[in-house]
């Protein structure tokens, strides 16, 4: 059965939109919050998060995919501070749609996506919920700086980028905006105190495995509760398959922290 999601905005910019994935029945349902990659920047968008988000729905799941304001899309280079306002806003959108659905947003669970991975992991900061999913996910922004992610990767109508994603979303180096860094990159945010599952390929090349290993241990020595799943023969996008194995370990914990639906 596909579940036909109503689209929701939460601000007057075009990508200031999002999707609401309902089950069938009365609920109330628990939550998982979508937010999809792209290393921050356009042309990427939610579809690439529907196939969960449609999956989650039909397992008794309300799913919330979410778009934001990226690099290029409203914001310009250091765009970080209205792409972290936006998801954050979408969170509130979200508490005020319990109203009229049947929702536990008692109950809500971040997932993203590489960049949205980040940005689950830096929403799981500022809002108490039930646990954060990363996968494949961009969570320190330190390392990814240094390590120039997301150079080589196209921007629409500018071609291929020279220059590192984080340095591009945050506007400078950690040297040149060092309060910028601090303040959005999750390992500068420890501990985040929530259950935390990260999901990583052994293959990946976008955004290497030793990024959740790192955080991992960073985050349990500051005493957050951590897994890791990591998974062979895998890279950067198979994670976003609901027939992949990473999606099944992901089904497990998100059971597990929120239950189902009625």
């Amino acid at each position: 059965m596909t579940i036909t999601p109503a689209t929701h905005p939460y601000g007057p910019h075009p990508s200031q939109i999002a999707d609401l994935f309902v089950p069938e029945g009365e609920g109330p349902f628990p939550v998982v919050v979508l937010i999809h990659g792209g290393f921050w920047r356009t042309p990427f968008d939610r579809e690439l998060m529907e196939p969960l988000a449609e999956d989650l729905a039909e397992r008794g799941f309300a799913a919330w995919n979410v778009d934001y304001r990226r690099v290029g899309d409203g914001g310009g280079g250091g765009a970080w501070r209205v792409t972290l306002d936006d998801v954050a806003a979408s969170l509130d959108q979200l508490g005020a749609l319990s109203a009229q659905f049947p929702l536990d947003t008692d109950r809500t669970a971040l997932l993203g996506h590489s960049a949205g991975g980040h940005l689950a992991l830096w929403l799981s900061s500022e809002f108490q919920v039930a646990a954060a999913v990363a996968q494949a996910g961009v969570s320190n922004l330190y390392d990814a700086a240094s390590e120039r992610l997301g150079v080589g990767s196209p921007r629409e109508g500018l071609g291929v980028l020279d220059v590192p994603a984080t340095v591009e979303f945050l506007g400078g180096t950690p040297d040149e905006v060092p309060d910028r860094y601090a303040a959005a990159s999750p390992s500068a945010l420890l501990p985040l105190e929530t259950p935390i599952l990260l999901v990583h390929g052994d293959e990946d090349d976008r955004v290497p495995l030793s990024q959740s290993r790192n955080f991992a241990e960073a985050a349990r020595e500051a005493g957050d509760e951590v897994e890791v799943a990591e998974f062979a023969r895998t890279g950067h996008f198979e994670v976003l398959d609901p027939k992949h194995e990473s999606w099944g370990r992901t089904l497990d914990f998100l059971e597990r922290v929120l239950g189902r639906g009625e």
